[in-house]
């Protein structure tokens, strides 16, 4: 092989390390503080907020610290002081020390969480995605004791089918049928959770008392065991979602989502995301088109025939950028769809926002 190409692959290689390495550097927050006191309430993405641009990355913030081999392990009243170890940012805690025999306090409610987890505790049974004529198949509630069409907590509902009697049960409504926003695809068949309840008598028709309720059992609704399947982790490791997805639907069915609000992603675990996969969120931007004056033309202002120039070819469309909407870390996964928690949000989210791996230093965020 010549030198010129040897020389070109080293430095092609070159390259392709550095952005490696400049892609994973933390980048500190412009104004951050020098140290923190931790309050209660605190998590580790609230307090990494402080000094990142990109808080979903707090577990390198915290991580190579020798102090904190485990990093939730952080309680209120720790001071927090920023370092620079090998050139890149860490924090360092130094535990509250009460001056008496107690030694460190240890706050009743315990270690700060990484995300706070009462704020996604109503999703970890409520919603699941299963396929549809599993779910058909599955014991159905036929009616109660009680003459009413609708039945709550501590009411007795009867269930087709021989149940375990002590066997805990959710009791789900049918809800949407999830199809994929690029190919049509069948996704899966949303179930929701309406009660908790527990089987007190088997036999061909099983009794099950009513433990819990987010909304009224009505007769028609499955009753599904309550597995490992349907809890969740109560320590997220956050990390930088690969698969790109698409946001497919709003938990509550509303036109548009802010912070908190639950939404599904048209991702599963066949896809490779798990529970903690981090995603930036992005409208598309908007196609212009240049009319006959030479004036830039938004869709909604076009003529029939400059949607049809747009629609011809791309070469007639000038595309805007996208626009950064906020970041989601997905808490609960399934096979083809996956739960995700809207955790900043600048502008509102969409169905059919994009959802790409987040990198400010690649992505305007």
């Amino acid at each position: 092989m010549d030198t010129p190409m040897k020389r070109l692959i080293l430095l092609g290689l070159m390259i392709l390390s550095c952005s490696f390495v400049f892609a994973d550097t933390l980048t500190l927050k412009s104004g951050h503080p020098d140290s923190y006191v931790v309050k209660k309430g605190d998590t580790l993405w609230d307090i990494s907020a402080y000094f990142l641009k990109d808080p979903w990355r707090w577990p390198k913030l915290w991580g190579a610290n020798p102090q904190i081999a485990n990093p939730h392990l952080i309680y209120p009243g720790d001071q927090l002081t920023l370092v620079f170890i090998d050139g890149e940012p860490r924090l360092v805690v130094k535990p509250h020390i009460r001056k008496s025999p107690e030694g460190r306090v240890l706050p009743k409610g315990g270690a700060i969480p990484a995300v706070d987890l009462s704020l996604i505790q109503p999703y970890l049974v409520q919603n699941r995605v299963v396929d549809a004529a599993w779910l058909a198949e599955q014991p159905m509630v036929l009616g109660g004791e009680s003459e009413s069409k609708h039945h709550v907590m501590g009411d007795i509902v009867y269930v087709q089918g021989q149940l375990v009697v002590g066997d805990k049960f959710g009791v789900y409504a049918q809800g949407r049928q999830f199809v994929s926003l690029e190919s049509g695809d069948d996704l899966g068949q949303e179930a929701i959770l309406t009660a908790s309840g527990r089987v007190i008598e088997s036999g061909p028709i099983s009794k099950v008392r009513l433990l819990s309720n987010l909304r009224e059992t009505k007769a028609g609704y499955r009753v599904l065991p309550i597995g490992d399947d349907s809890l969740m982790s109560a320590y997220f490791m956050p990390q930088a979602a690969t698969t790109p997805a698409s946001v497919l639907a709003s938990e509550k069915s509303v036109r548009e989502m802010g912070k908190l609000d639950v939404v599904y992603i048209d991702r599963g675990s066949k896809d490779g995301v798990e529970a903690g996969h981090v995603f930036s969120i992005f409208r598309d931007g908007i196609g212009i088109v240049i009319d006959g004056d030479g004036q830039p033309v938004k869709p909604e202002d076009r003529s029939s025939y400059e949607d049809l120039l747009s629609s011809i070819s791309s070469d007639n469309e000038i595309k805007m950028p996208d626009i950064y909407r906020g970041k989601l870390m997905v808490f609960k996964v399934f096979d083809k769809v996956s739960l995700g928690l809207i955790l900043i949000n600048e502008k509102p989210v969409r169905v059919k926002d994009k959802l790409i791996q987040p990198n400010s230093l690649l992505q305007s965020e």
